[in-house]
């Protein structure tokens, strides 16, 4: 029987952002490798990403992509305690 290798966690090899274009749409969760993040230019380099991704998006669509308002980095769902809270009393009832 062939060995499993474990893989990388997801969280180190991408950072997921939430975009708002300018007309009022939102995306979650678009991934950007992590590599391109950080130094001196910090998300900036996620906007280029981003932008990319959605040309390949809108080329294959045929609607032109849509200029983005505002980028931030996507809040992770294991962060929220009361979530975490439910969890632990739906296990402890």
């Amino acid at each position: 029987m062939a060995r499993r290798t474990k893989s990388k966690a997801l969280d180190t090899e991408f950072t997921m952002f939430d975009v708002v274009y300018e007309d009022g749409s939102r995306t979650s969760n678009r991934r950007v490798p992590t590599s391109l993040l950080g130094g001196l230019d910090g998300d900036e380099p996620a906007r280029a990403t981003i932008m990319e991704q959605d040309q390949v998006i809108s080329e294959r669509s045929g609607k032109p992509p849509l200029a983005i308002a505002t980028l931030v980095r996507s809040a992770k769902s294991s962060a929220d305690p009361v979530k975490d809270d439910r969890k632990k009393k739906r296990v402890g009832a």
